[in-house]
């Protein structure tokens, strides 16, 4: 299980490279920065295990039984990462709502 300091690093790195594209591209539009994270997430845990901050950070995502977590778990995934408060609240296994929700875990590969 990956703990909350390479998490949050994951986190901020893709926030980071997000905003880098938002202010390349997109600047003062209101949706710009949350649409830009959203499909950098789904597509490439889809693709690849992890956003730019997994794998940069040596994270990866998967289903709880370790296998390829698909297309549709990165959707709902990322879709409760945006609303923050899930990512925020913790199982006892130190999940975030967000991976709970989603049938996912974040390991380190």
């Amino acid at each position: 299980m990956a703990r909350p300091g390479r998490r949050i690093g994951a986190l901020l790195i893709d926030w980071a490279v997000c905003f880098v594209v938002y202010a390349a591209f997109f600047f003062g539009n209101a949706w710009a920065s949350t649409i830009i994270f959203a499909v950098e997430q789904i597509v490439l845990i889809a693709l690849t295990g992890g956003g730019f901050g997994h794998l940069v950070t040596g994270l990866r995502v998967v289903k709880v039984n370790g296998m390829y977590a698909g297309w549709w778990r990165p959707i709902i995934r990322t879709a409760f990462l945006i609303l923050t408060i899930p990512a925020l609240i913790w199982d006892s296994d130190q999940r975030g709502l967000h991976d709970v929700f989603a049938g996912t875990v974040l390991v380190r590969r």
